[in-house]
C-alpha cells in the first residue's frame, strides 16, 4: 500500500489535488465490486465516475452506497454455458 500512497501522492501533486484525502480502501472497493459485478474494465471506469460524483459534491460513502446497490442488482452472466 505505501507504493500505492506514494504513487497517489505523487500523481495528485501533478495535478493539483491533495491525495492525501483520498478514501483509499473505499475506492479500491468500489472498483473490485465494479469489476466482479460487470468486468473488469468497469473497475477504472468506476473510480472515474464516483471521482466526478464526489467532486461534484456527493458524500464518498453516499456513492458506495449507491455502486453497492446498482452491482447487487446487476445481471450476472453465467459463463459456464
Amino acid at each position: 500500500m505505501n507504493e500505492l500512497r506514494r504513487w497517489a501522492s505523487a500523481l495528485g501533486d501533478e495535478l493539483g489535488v491533495d491525495a492525501s484525502t483520498a478514501q483509499y480502501g473505499l475506492v479500491l472497493s468500489m472498483s473490485r465490486e465494479a469489476a466482479r459485478a460487470v468486468a473488469k474494465p468497469a473497475a477504472p471506469i468506476t473510480a472515474y465516475l464516483v471521482g466526478m460524483a464526489v467532486a461534484g459534491g456527493l458524500p464518498a460513502t453516499e456513492a458506495a452506497r449507491r455502486l453497492g446497490e446498482l452491482s447487487h442488482n446487476w445481471p450476472r452472466i453465467d459463463w459456464r454455458d
